[in-house]
């Protein structure tokens, strides 16, 4: 039989359709769900194989485990391990304080929903500080965000007449919905141009029209210098700017002064092909433009979003077709405050800013590792695996070692796992109700709440069903709290609201109001859906906030359109259109409806570029390493099994082929890679589409099920490389040298 979900390998979670075996259990075959409402059919190669993840070699976890003293890792029931959890947390609590336990993660990719209970637990033991994934990506353009618009944007490329990615190859990553159709379609039209800027020539490089082959970690130069020919030529849109927007004479003063040709020259990237990029750009009625990890964990990442957003503001590409549009949302992603300089908040040890409340990364370990009061005691981490995925694994490693208390909630036993107290299973992403919120459509915004593809197996609990036993044994939810609302929901979901947002005026039970709603409106909810109880709030926000788009969406207005969306979401199992805006829409998303173009602290380091030293190579260590490259068969760590990789199983370190000959190796030869961290064996492929400088291993190996398979690329990336904004990584930026070992 034949049941709908989506693909858990990236951000767009394309809809698929999943044929189960005779076993009920088993994926027989997988193929693309026509009647999704986004990617209508469309899927790329890597979600077909995803019956792997569900039932391949993965060190899949079916029962609670509490490790022994000798290291081993004993069997116990649910009961003794919330137990001895919520004692343990608590006891961090109260001797160090609950600032002290630290969460991390919220959810894989695809595997969201149960992360939006997590707020209760930490709220019923007094935690505080957070962090995931995201704040190794993406902090950096939220924060520039917030202080240029006020809100989060992204790009039409279906409708743009030209597109511009920065570090971002969406052949290979997607980022947006059936991203590969959408490339082919706009590189075999002649009136459309797709402009890259990439050190390696990619495969969405091959189909460019314009490819700026920087020199790695100089897209600040080549992006600076890209918008001061805008400027110098008059080629900006003068009169929507100032209609639109504020600050353009104090960037435009600034812009003047950039000597474009030294800069290009930094960059390595012809001045004249920068030129004619910018009057690309200029000349189009509309742009799209998607900055990505190739730049957001490179060096100067913050400055680079500040620079890029300047391109496209400065020739009016926002709030119009093929252009930057603000989504709508169901539960906000990447929303920022923006505080100026120093202001907002800041983690208890490092100091380090916080953005859209998460913690930088690369502090976590040095957060832990201190004897000041205020460190890290107690770790949570939930569908994560900070041991491999953040930087100096090793480093990581002692400081999990270091603390009080470490528990994990996780499919399988990961690399953070096996350094735990407790190992608490869940379902996978295919075995329980489940969804995302990167719901980024426009203008028609799509949510989906993927319901069970196959039965979990007995001995593991959803995430929803562990946070609300651990926030009862708290003690901070009891049977009192939840008669009256049960009562209330019985009676009819407008008896229901009305009881709720009674409850929601006590501040103590507004904060643990996802495991209310899971309790007492969930087993009221069709389909069994008790995990979808936290979406009824969001439905209705979402319909507060955009009204016209709820509306034409086909919801209704007023109090009931929030009800339809929300039934619309539990019981759409393909997903379902949740808004559909008019383009001004994004106007309306905007704080104070204006463009702030002068950030000044982001200005005046722009402006300061040109005193900075020339970036040059330490003849110590000639490679730059991009550590974490998406190639044909890599994806996140979530595909365990090694199996599923039918391409170059091992991770290759790619490399040019100047650099392989003046090596004396080629490709298959064995190389000794070091960085300042640590070193790795790894085979080589010698390939033309690398820069000489410049090489790179892929994302998502170095994991142990029975063995290790490939180069884990955190045992050799630094902590301490880290941009100065935002604290994201320079994983694309490490330096290396190589050293040949022969075949």
């Amino acid at each position: 039989m034949w049941k709908p979900s989506a693909c858990i390998l990236c951000e767009c979670n394309c809809g698929i359709e999943i044929l189960v075996g005779d076993d009920g259990r088993s994926f027989d075959k997988i193929r693309g769900d026509k009647l999704h409402p986004a990617s209508a059919g469309y899927t790329c190669n890597k979600a077909l194989r995803l019956g792997l993840h569900q039932n391949g070699d993965t060190g899949r976890i079916t029962h609670p485990l509490r490790r022994r003293p000798d290291g081993t890792f004993e069997e116990i029931d649910w009961d003794t391990a919330i137990s001895e959890i919520a004692a343990r947390l608590g006891e961090v609590r109260d001797t160090f304080g609950g600032e002290t336990i630290f969460y991390y993660g919220g959810g894989g990719q695809g595997n969201h929903l149960g992360g939006a209970y997590s707020p209760a637990t930490m709220a019923a033991f007094g935690g505080r500080y957070r962090s995931s994934a995201l704040a190794q990506e993406k902090t950096g353009e939220f924060w520039v965000s917030a202080r240029m618009l006020g809100n989060m944007t992204r790009a039409d490329f279906e409708h743009c007449e030209v597109a511009l990615f920065v570090g971002k190859n969406p052949y290979q990553s997607h980022g947006f919905p059936r991203a590969r159709s959408v490339l082919k379609d706009i590189a075999k039209d002649p009136a459309r141009s797709m402009i890259v800027i990439d050190p390696v020539r990619t495969e969405t490089a091959e189909l460019a029209d314009f490819h700026l082959q920087v020199r790695p970690g100089t897209d600040l130069y080549l992006l600076t210098a890209l918008a001061a020919v805008l400027v110098q030529e008059d080629l900006i849109a003068a009169d929507w700017l100032a209609e639109h927007a504020d600050g353009l004479d104090a960037v435009a003063a600034v812009l003047r002064q950039v000597p474009v040709g030294d800069y290009c020259a930094v960059a390595d990237v012809e001045e004249t092909l920068v030129r004619a990029v910018a009057a690309r750009i200029a000349a189009a009625d509309s742009v799209s433009v998607f900055e990505d990890l190739g730049v957001q964990m490179n060096r100067d990442s913050t400055l680079v979003s500040y620079a890029e957003k300047l391109v496209w503001l400065l020739t009016g590409n926002f709030g119009k077709q093929g252009a930057q549009y603000v989504p709508s949302s169901l539960v906000p992603i990447g929303r920022d405050r923006g505080h100026a300089g120093d202001e907002g908040p800041r983690s208890p040890v490092a100091g380090a800013r916080i953005i859209s409340g998460l913690v930088p990364c690369n502090v976590i370990a040095e957060e832990i590792l201190t004897d000041h009061p205020a460190r890290y005691r107690a770790m949570l981490v939930e569908s994560a695996n900070p041991a491999h995925s953040l930087a100096d694994s090793a480093r990581m490693r002692e400081a999990l070692a270091a603390l009080e208390l470490v528990v994990v909630i996780d499919v399988a036993m990961t690399e953070t796992a096996r350094l735990a107290d407790y190992v608490l299973p869940a379902p996978t992403q295919f075995e329980k109700f489940e969804a995302t919120f990167f719901n980024f459509d426009f203008p028609r915004n799509i949510f989906h709440l993927r319901h069970p593809v196959v039965p979990a197996p007995r001995g593991v609990l959803p995430e929803p069903e562990i946070h609300a036993r651990l926030v009862e044994a708290s003690g901070a939810l009891t049977e009192a709290d939840y008669a009256p609302l049960r009562a209330a929901a019985n009676a009819g979901r407008a008896e229901f609201a009305q009881a709720f947002l009674s409850v929601l005026a006590d501040p103590a039970k507004r904060r643990l109001a996802s495991v209310l709603l899971y309790r007492t409106l969930g087993p009221t909810l069709p389909h069994d859906a008790s995990a979808a109880a936290v979406l009824w709030m969001a439905a209705h926000e979402c319909a507060r906030k955009n009204p016209a788009g709820v509306e034409k969406a086909g919801y209704g207005s007023g109090l009931e359109a929030g009800e339809r969306l929300f039934e619309a979401i539990v019981n759409g199992s393909h997903g379902v259109h949740i808004t559909d805006d008019e383009y001004d829409a994004s106007w309306r998303r905007l704080r104070g409806r204006r463009i702030t173009l002068a950030v000044p602290e982001l200005l005046a380091a722009v402006a300061a570029l040109g005193e900075r030293p020339v970036p040059r190579q330490d003849p110590e260590w000639p490679f730059v390493l991009s550590a974490g490259e998406r190639r044909a068969f890599t994806a996140n760590t979530i595909m365990r099994d090694p199996s599923w990789r039918r391409r170059d199983p091992d991770g290759r370190l790619r490399m040019s082929v100047t650099d392989a000959t003046r090596l004396g190796v080629t490709t298959g030869d064995r190389v000794r890679l070091t960085t300042r961290r640590g070193s790795a064996e790894v085979s080589v492929d010698a390939t033309d589409t690398m820069r000489s400088g410049h090489i790179s291993l892929p994302n998502g190996l170095g994991l142990t099920v029975k063995e290790r398979t490939g180069v884990a690329p955190n045992e050799l990336t630094a902590a301490e490389d880290r941009d100065e904004w935002a604290g994201t990584p320079w994983h694309k930026h490490v330096p290396a040298r190589l050293e040949p070992l022969g075949p």
